[in-house]
């Protein structure tokens, strides 16, 4: 009787043991990832891909690191993101507001658009972490920019995104067009709100979409409420 209450036991103890290691492995896969320690920039990075990759404000990064308000980083160079993402255990920080928030003041400082009209729309998480609209169209239709701004990455450095360009409209604004066909602005361009930025290519699942992004502060929200109906 005592072997089999001991070999008993055993295996659930190897049984619990088992699950508490598949959950917990599951529980890591669901999460974004989070930036910490350190990032060695690659050629054809620059600091506004290396902030949308991993989810920060990209001054808050230059700040971090000392790099000045050109922004200009170089291959080698070390990047540190502890302190940039407030992941730090000795932090004070309010926690952060929920990614469909933005602060009114903000918001209406610029007139957004449609970057393209499309048969479906619909409002997706990244498994990155970002959130943004899945514009369904044509392929080669059109992209234009949402508002004025500067262009500060085209690019397929960022994994997920295809084909990507990114427009800086002011100090807190970013906007992303993901899935492009071709590019037809360069890095450092300045565009006008409507203006034809990129075309239509391909998304995940082979068919014709843009993958459309906001961030304010490096956090990415609904973009909806900011577009014009």
């Amino acid at each position: 009787m005592r072997k089999r209450s001991s070999a008993s036991f055993s295996s659930r103890v190897t049984f619990g043991a088992a699950l508490a290691l598949l959950l917990l492995l599951v529980g890591c896969a669901s999460d974004p990832p989070r930036a910490s320690g350190t990032y060695t920039v690659k050629k054809g990075d620059t600091l506004y891909s290396i902030a949308w990759r991993h989810g920060v404000d990209y001054r808050e990064l230059a700040k971090l690191n000392g790099i000045g308000r050109d922004f200009a980083i170089k291959p080698g160079q070390v990047l540190r993101f502890s302190k940039a993402t407030g992941v730090a255990a000795t932090s004070t920080k309010a926690p952060p507001k929920s990614p469909a928030t933005i602060p009114k003041a903000v918001a209406s400082t610029i007139k957004w658009s449609w970057p393209a009209s499309g048969s479906t729309v619909k409002l997706t998480t990244r498994p990155n972490g970002g959130q943004g609209l899945m514009i369904g169209g044509v392929a080669g239709q059109e992209i234009r920019a949402a508002a004025a701004g500067r262009i500060v990455y085209t690019g397929t450095g960022l994994l997920g995104y295809g084909q990507l360009v990114i427009v800086q409209h002011d100090d807190v604004h970013l906007s992303a067009y993901g899935h492009t066909q071709t590019v037809r602005v360069r890095e450092q361009d300045v565009v006008q709100a409507g203006q034809t930025i990129a075309t239509m290519g391909a998304g995940p699942n082979g068919s014709p979409m843009l993958y459309f992004e906001i961030r304010v502060n490096g956090r990415p929200i609904d973009p909806t409420p900011l577009l014009s109906k």
